[in-house]
C-alpha cells in the first residue's frame, strides 16, 4: 500500500472525491488516513483481527479502509443493500469488532465471542498481511466467505494507468466495486459518489460533475436506450462506457453506439475468486473481447473458458478449493473464440436444455430485440414432462398489439432464423421491467462465476486507451 500513500502525496492537491457535492483531494485523505489510524489505537481495535465494516462510498470510508489494511485487518464490508444476513456473515467472519460508517456518528462495537479459527484467515494473519472477506450472494445455495490477501489485490495497480473522473457503481460489498474503487484513486482519478442508481439520476450525475468513466451493466444501458433521458442531459464529457455483468445484447450495443457516436464502449470481466481481467474490446460495436494482462493467463477446453491468475483468492472459507491442481480455474462461461478474441455466449448454468439439445437465452434475446414493436426480452425457461424444458419469451412492448398477434410474428420469425428447439413455445407480454429476468435469480458478481452474471453493476480494471 505504500506506493498509493506515496502517488497520494506527490498529487496531494488532486481531487480524489466529490461527495454529497463537496470535493476532498487526495490531502485530505491522507489526513483522515492518520485520524482512523489513531482512531482504531484508541478504540483498541486490534492488529490482525477480522473487522466487519458497515458502509458506503465516501472519502471517510476509503480513508478508513486504508487505516484497516495498514493495521493488518482482515476487512468485510457489507452495505444495507448486502443480501447476505450479517449473522452468517458474523459465524464466517469470526469477526471480533463491528464498525459502523453508514450513520453520521462512527459507531465501533466489539464482538465478544470474536475469535478467529478459521486456518485460511490464521493462516493470512500470521504472514501480517491484511484480508478482504466478500460474501457470495447464496442465490444458488448457502453464501461462500471468499478471501483475498487485500495486500496482492494492490498490488495489480503498481503500474500506473489513465486518470478518469468516474462514478463508481458496483456496491462496496463486492470485488468489483472495490476493485473499481481502487483502480480509479491508485490512479488519482477522482471518485464521483451517487445516493440513486436510476437513469435520470445517473445522468443527472454525469452532466453535473463531467463524469469521463461509466462503468455499467448492459441493463442500465438498455433502460437508458428505452427512456431516451440521453436526450435531457448534456453527457459530452464522457470519454468511455465499459460494461458487464451480464451478456450484453448486440441490439442494444449498436444503439448505445448510435446515441453515444462519441464514447468509446469496452467490455469488462471479472470474477471475485480471481479479479478483474485486463480488457480489450475488437471494436466498439461488437461482443468480440481481449482478455487477459500480467498476471492472468487464459485458456479454452470444451469451449469453457478457464483462467488462472496471480490474484487468485486465498480459498472459500466454508467450501472446497474450486482449482485443479495447477491453479486452474472453470468459469462455467461458455465461449467462441476467434484468433486472440472471445465472445462470451453464456453461463454453462444458464443453458436451457430442450430435448437434450442445449439453447443460449442470449441467442434468442439477442434475435428478438431486432423485431417490430419489440422494446425488451427475457428468455427463461419452464419444466416440460417430454422436453425436460421448453423456452419462454418474457417481452415488453414498445406499444399496445394483441397478443396472439405478437405470438405469431414471433413464431413466424424465428422458424427463418432458429432451429426449431430454440424457439419459445410460450411468450408472455408484459408491462413491467425485465431487469430482474435477464439477470436470473441476480447472480452477484461475488457469485462463483464472471461479469456476465448480474448484479448490481460493474467493475473497471486496466482500461486500454
Amino acid at each position: 500500500m505504500n506506493f498509493i500513500i506515496k502517488r497520494f502525496e506527490e498529487a496531494s492537491e488532486n481531487i480524489a472525491f466529490v461527495h454529497n457535492d463537496c470535493e476532498y483531494s487526495f490531502a485530505w485523505i491522507l489526513q483522515r488516513f492518520e485520524f482512523f489510524t489513531n482512531f482504531l489505537r484508541l478504540h483498541k481495535v486490534d492488529k490482525s483481527t477480522s473487522v466487519i465494516l458497515h458502509a458506503d462510498y465516501s472519502p471517510d470510508v476509503f480513508a478508513m479502509i486504508l487505516a484497516l489494511i495498514d493495521n493488518k485487518n482482515i476487512i468485510v464490508p457489507l452495505t444495507k443493500e448486502s443480501v447476505v444476513e450479517l449473522d452468517t456473515v458474523k459465524v464466517l467472519a469470526e469477526n471480533s469488532f463491528n464498525i459502523d460508517m453508514l450513520q453520521a456518528d462512527i459507531l465501533v462495537r466489539p464482538e465478544p465471542n470474536g475469535v478467529i479459527r478459521n486456518k485460511l484467515m490464521l493462516s493470512l494473519l500470521r504472514l501480517n498481511r491484511a484480508g478482504l472477506l466478500l460474501f457470495s450472494s447464496g442465490s444458488t445455495g448457502k453464501p461462500k466467505g471468499i478471501l483475498h490477501d487485500f495486500e496482492k489485490v494492490l498490488e495489480k495497480f503498481k503500474e500506473q494507468r489513465p486518470s478518469y473522473r468516474a462514478i463508481v457503481f458496483l456496491m462496496l460489498d463486492h470485488f468489483g466495486g472495490i476493485n473499481t474503487l481502487f483502480h480509479l484513486l491508485a490512479n488519482l482519478g477522482t471518485v464521483v459518489t451517487i445516493s440513486k442508481r436510476d437513469v435520470n439520476s445517473i445522468c443527472s450525475a454525469i452532466e453535473k460533475n463531467k463524469i469521463e468513466l461509466l462503468p455499467t451493466t448492459p441493463s442500465f444501458l438498455n433502460l437508458l436506450i428505452q427512456s431516451g433521458v440521453y436526450n435531457d442531459y448534456d453527457l459530452t464529457s464522457l470519454k468511455l462506457i465499459t460494461y458487464g455483468t451480464e451478456v450484453m445484447p448486440q441490439t442494444t450495443l449498436q444503439k448505445v453506439k448510435e446515441v453515444l457516436p462519441n464514447v468509446r464502449l469496452q467490455q469488462t470481466y471479472g470474477l471475485s475468486e480471481l479479479g478483474v481481467l485486463s480488457s480489450r474490446s475488437e471494436c466498439d460495436d461488437t461482443l468480440w473481447v481481449k482478455l487477459g494482462g500480467q498476471g492472468f493467463q487464459t485458456k479454452v477446453k470444451d469451449q469453457t473458458l478457464w483462467i488462472k491468475s496471480d490474484f487468485a483468492m486465498l480459498g472459500y472459507l466454508n467450501a472446497d478449493s474450486p482449482f485443479d491442481s495447477e491453479g486452474w480455474f472453470n468459469t462455467q462461461d461458455i465461449v467462441e473464440v476467434q484468433g486472440e478474441y472471445f465472445r462470451i455466449l453464456g453461463r454453462s448454468t444458464d443453458l436451457i436444455n430442450v430435448g437434450g439439445n442445449k439453447v443460449y437465452p442470449a441467442e434468442i434475446e439477442n434475435l428478438l430485440l431486432t423485431l417490430h414493436n419489440i422494446k425488451d426480452v427475457a428468455i427463461t425457461s419452464e419444466p416440460n414432462v417430454l422436453l425436460g424444458n421448453i423456452v419462454v419469451a418474457k417481452v415488453v412492448l414498445e406499444s399496445e398489439e394483441p397478443i396472439n398477434e405478437v405470438r405469431r410474428r414471433i413464431r413466424e420469425f424465428c422458424k427463418s432464423k432458429l432451429a426449431s428447439y430454440k424457439i419459445p413455445s410460450k411468450v408472455i407480454v408484459t408491462t413491467e421491467s425485465l431487469y430482474s429476468a435477464r439477470q436470473k435469480k441476480l447472480r452477484s458478481f461475488a457469485d462463483k462465476g464472471t461479469f456476465t452474471k448480474e448484479s448490481e453493476h460493474t467493475a473497471i480494471d486496466d482500461v486500454v486507451l
